[in-house]
């Protein structure tokens, strides 16, 4: 599997050929001109003096639209902030920054040009001087990194008619995760599970079920005391609760996986780990060219996302998974 470590080229030779500015019509937009020509063929036919008025003035109404379109991108400064998380195939959250110098922005909407992100976020009104965070949900077709090349903002103020759109050039690559669905199948036997004091579920340290109660010692931390049986005791007494079970697995791909098996089998591992560290285990990774060390957490969690997002993209140099991460 190739990274799409930049875009094709026919898609670069068209952005930079593309003009600073792009112009739509919208449907009412053409509802709108049609009704205008039909307005003009009258006053062409007619000579009706009040059709020619019209004329004018719809044809003014077009003007007024572009020239205000146009003020309305112009001073804009726009960052990508970016998803803390895009998982594939379901909507994430996604932000943008956009603020202007001078003038007044309305009607915007923001997305990324050229890329297999879909969705748009809205901003009604930009004052200026003040950067307004842009929020959206975005999807992507599938995991793995995704170069962004740009930031498209559209605007049909003020009548609705033409949508005028300009381009940012913004460089920057995303990393999906893959979809954290069902898992077909269980993760299997847990490779150690309850050992010595640390997973000794009779190690009165933790925080699960209530053992009993003993008198607390000098040094203990006094947030476990249980001051309704203290006071009927007459002396300090400290709740010991159990040490919940933690188990460790390790979660392996198997090499040679290719297309939609590879897919699949990297949604389902990621499934497992969030399952498995969801419930307070640990969780290690074995792939064919990397190994992640069994841990808990989050923390974990996150660098397993990482590693399976990588996989059947190694080829992309090193700047790239480091602007990804």
């Amino acid at each position: 599997m190739k990274a799409p470590a930049r875009p094709p080229f026919r898609a670069r030779l068209r952005a930079f050929f593309r003009p600073p500015r792009t112009l739509s019509v919208t449907k009412t937009g053409r509802t709108y001109l049609v009704v205008t020509f039909g307005v003009g063929l009258g006053a062409l036919n007619t000579g009706n003096n009040l059709l020619y008025l019209l004329l004018g003035l719809l044809l003014s109404m077009v003007v007024v639209s572009g020239v205000l379109s146009e003020r309305c991108l112009r001073d804009l400064t726009v960052r990508r902030v970016g998803a803390d998380a895009a998982f594939a195939r379901e909507p994430f959250p996604y932000r943008w920054a956009v603020s202007r110098k001078a003038g007044h922005g309305f009607a915007l909407v923001l997305s990324e040009d050229l890329s297999p992100l879909v969705g748009t976020g809205r901003v009604g009104h930009l004052p200026a001087g003040r950067e307004l965070v842009v929020r959206a949900d975005l999807a992507a077709p599938r995991r793995g990194p995704v170069r962004l090349s740009g930031v498209r903002v559209t605007t049909t103020w003020p009548l609705g008619l033409f949508a005028k759109t300009r381009v940012f050039s913004l460089e920057g690559t995303l990393l999906v995760y893959p979809r954290r669905g069902y898992a077909c199948r269980e993760p299997g036997p847990a490779e150690t599970g309850p050992q010595g004091e640390t997973g000794s579920p009779r190690h009165h340290d933790g925080t699960g079920d209530v053992a009993g109660l003993r008198e607390l010692a000098p040094g203990e931390d006094a947030r476990r005391i249980h001051w309704k049986k203290s006071a009927a005791a007459g002396r300090l007494l400290k709740v010991e609760r159990e040490r919940e079970e933690r188990r460790t697995w390790r979660l392996s791909l198997d090499a040679g996986l290719r297309g939609e098996a590879l897919e699949r089998r990297c949604e389902e591992v990621a499934a497992q780990a969030h399952q498995l560290l969801d419930a307070g285990h640990e969780v290690g990774l074995q792939l064919p060219e990397h190994t992640l060390r069994p841990a808990a957490g989050a923390s974990q969690e996150r660098r397993i996302l990482q590693a399976l997002a990588w996989v059947g993209f190694e080829d992309v140099d090193a700047s790239t998974k480091q602007e990804a991460a």
